[in-house]
């Protein structure tokens, strides 16, 4: 069985030297597809070319809250025509942690993003670091988009927020380190049937791999230390995984 790697920019200049080789590493770890969202206007067109290229990579395109100065007017008009074929709108979100924008300017993009998400029945894939409960209350705004937290850091209050908003959780590289009490104490309760697992390469490692450039073949290590934390086979995990990236993305 191949995994979805529910959230990675294969995009990202620092694979421009060897995607290949690092989709043919991930291949042979038993990593197959990639669910690749943009994150500014700039890098649409480069990942629209690449997944017309590779048929693993399932393209999402949105505006990042990081990148506030890069986003115009024009670019909430121009995201319509890129969702055909997109599996998501993203990544969008909010970030008061490592953010250097102001909530009101990162909210504009945010919200706009929301509504095209809800106008063309796709779900969103969100970025909400220190800023989960803005996050809540904007989704709160459309009732039945659908959706992932990326790389949820949050509580189990706010997690359960999320569920019951029929939103799933994404958990990546930090679930790996031993200290992360609160993280681990999340992915034990939540139910099966809302979890996803990503990389977000070439950002955000395993603990083993600390310090170097991450990669979708190191999700098998995600995926191992969840099922650990749960006590389940990681082989039934995967599946559990993979349907759920299937349902939310359509894949």
């Amino acid at each position: 069985m191949q995994l979805t790697d529910s959230h990675c920019h294969l995009d990202d200049a620092r694979f421009d030297h060897d995607r290949a080789e690092v989709i043919q590493r991930a291949s042979e770890a038993g990593v197959g597809r990639f669910v690749v969202p943009a994150v500014s206007r700039s890098g649409w067109g480069k990942l629209q070319a690449l997944a017309a290229k590779e048929a693993s990579i399932y393209p999402a395109f949105g505006l990042h809250p990081w990148f506030c100065d890069d986003h115009d007017e024009s670019d909430l008009k121009l995201l319509p025509g890129f969702l055909e074929g997109a599996v998501a709108v993203g990544e969008c979100g909010l970030d008061t942690g490592l953010c250097r924008f102001d909530m009101e300017r990162q909210l504009y993009w945010f919200r706009g993003q929301l509504r095209i998400a809800a106008e063309h029945d796709l779900p969103v894939i969100v970025h909400g670091y220190k800023a989960l409960d803005s996050v809540i209350r904007e989704i709160k705004c459309y009732p039945g988009l659908r959706g992932v937290v990326h790389s949820f850091s949050g509580s189990q209050q706010q997690a359960d927020q999320l569920i019951g908003l029929g939103f799933y959780l994404g958990f990546g590289g930090s679930v790996t380190d031993e200290r992360a009490h609160k993280i681990a104490a999340v992915v034990k309760t939540v139910p099966g049937e809302r979890v996803l697992i990503e990389t977000d390469a070439p950002d955000q490692p395993p603990s083993d791999h600390r310090g170097t450039r991450n990669e979708p073949a190191f999700l098998i290590e995600i995926l191992v230390r969840i099922a650990t934390l749960r006590a389940i086979d990681a082989e039934a995990l995967a599946h559990i995984c993979n349907h759920n990236a299937k349902e939310l993305f359509r894949l």
